[in-house]
């Protein structure tokens, strides 16, 4: 009885309950209802796991006082099953699918609970049927790993991928990525990849296909839309709203995830999203870069000591004095509101600086953009030759320095491009309604 065991067998095997049943639990004064998922080899014995309306799986400890009582029969989940070939309709686009790990693409495995990729063609188009009818899908993998474990060695790998699949063809491409670090590879790919005719997409999912409350299905069929469009410019394609309603599509360099589980976990920050998709198409709300012809170009690489620091009070210089001893080449400060820090982190900031290690401000407040000459500990720092970076992202500054750097080591030099807006990662201004209505254009609610 797909791994249950002792007390909880025989409970479940007195009132003929299997997988994918639905049953309810009383225990005491609570009660829970869901279907009956398998146990994993290594889950906690005598518990039985339960999925809930909401999605999620809960385990419950079985004891003397535990009832249960089936509802109503249903069918075990399959697992591994393959999805049907589909041939390719030359009137469709092609759009490539880059695979780099993640739940948007996995499947969990209930004899371990492990997630394990999930990614030929053929699973694509079976866990999001709907695509058949958008595009023609390739897949390809470039990399398998957690998202927290990418580095700006396959930042550079998956931009490679990224224009040989568009200079080969490909109207369109899709990244499929985990989202916890999706924000620094969409920064990290807006500034190395040059010449960007054709969309470039990243998505992901909060919760994984088996589960009913999964956005994965929708983060794609929004994802690939989006990949279809005019749109020549990185972005990110996700859950838009708590219904399956819309995908937003949000510019590379200037989202962030904003919630742990939450399906709309995405915002754009400082501005409205480039626009949204659904089932019925793409709808812009502003201005974009469009397509064109031309040859893509991955431009340069990353410099990986780059330290992102975020300011704390009684933080003290030492913690910028053990940068320099580790030959940090830059260093992205997330300072408190308009762009501070301490007095006790000023020495610390004037060695980097008198060894010519650029020193950049961001702030560590989601929405607004720094002002260093308001209060005198601003103006202080930027005497000391600290430059403030307007409303950039802290995450998106840090991935561009690294960029910055791997290009020129000339102070000057690193300031002007860390100033300049090379992929709408500075805001021409600060709109009013960003900060109470973060997803959608007023007339869009």
């Amino acid at each position: 009885m797909s791994k249950y065991k002792g007390r909880t067998r025989e409970l479940l095997k007195s009132i003929s309950a299997g997988v994918g049943d639905k049953i309810r639990v009383n225990k005491g004064d609570q009660t829970f209802e869901g279907l009956l998922m398998p146990r994993t080899e290594r889950g906690v014995p005598d518990h039985i796991v339960l999925k809930l309306d909401s999605g999620y799986n809960i385990g419950i400890e079985v004891t003397e006082n535990t009832e249960i009582e089936k509802l109503k029969e249903g069918k075990e989940p399959e697992l591994g099953k393959k999805g049907q070939e589909i041939e390719p309709d030359p009137e469709k686009p092609d759009v490539t699918i880059i695979g780099t790990g993640g739940t948007v693409a996995s499947r969990i495995d209930y004899r371990t609970g492990a997630v394990h990729p999930e990614f030929s063609a053929s699973e694509i188009y079976s866990s999001a049927p709907e695509i058949a009818e958008i595009a023609n899908i390739n897949t390809i993998t470039a990399c398998n790993v957690l998202s927290e474990n990418m580095t700006p060695k396959l930042w550079t790998e998956i931009a490679n991928e990224v224009a040989e699949e568009l200079n080969e063809g490909a109207d369109g491409v899709v990244i499929a990525h985990g989202t916890d670090i999706m924000g620094y590879t969409a920064s990290a790919l807006s500034f190395i990849l040059k010449n960007l005719t054709k969309p470039v997409v990243l998505v992901g999912s909060q919760r994984s296909s088996d589960r009913p409350s999964s956005d994965a299905a929708l983060n794609l069929v929004g994802a690939i839309s989006a990949a279809t469009s005019d749109l020549a410019e990185v972005c990110v394609a996700m859950h838009g709203s708590i219904e399956d309603e819309f995908s937003l599509i949000h510019r590379g360099t200037k989202v962030r995830k904003c919630h742990t589980s939450r399906r709309d976990a995405f915002q754009s920050i400082n501005i409205h999203p480039l626009g949204r998709a659904s089932k019925s198409g793409v709808e812009f709300f502003q201005s974009r870069k469009r397509r064109e012809e031309g040859e893509v170009e991955v431009e340069g690489g990353f410099e990986e000591r780059v330290a992102l620091a975020k300011i704390s009070p009684n933080m003290q210089s030492d913690i910028i004095e053990g940068m320099l001893d580790k030959n940090y080449r830059g260093i992205v400060l997330e300072g408190t509101g308009l762009g501070h820090v301490p007095k006790s982190v000023y020495s610390g900031i004037e060695n980097a600086i008198e060894q010519g290690i650029p020193v950049a401000m961001t702030s560590q407040c989601i929405w607004g953009r720094t002002n260093m000459r308001v209060y005198s500990t601003g103006r202080d720092l930027l005497d000391i030759g600290v430059f403030p970076l307007e409303d950039m992202l802290p995450e998106t500054a840090y991935v561009k320095m690294m960029w910055v750097l791997d290009r020129t080591q000339d102070m000057e030099e690193v300031k002007h491009l860390m100033r300049k807006n090379l992929a709408g990662e500075i805001s021409p201004r600060s709109e009013a309604d960003i900060f109470l209505k973060p997803n959608l254009p007023e007339d869009k609610q």
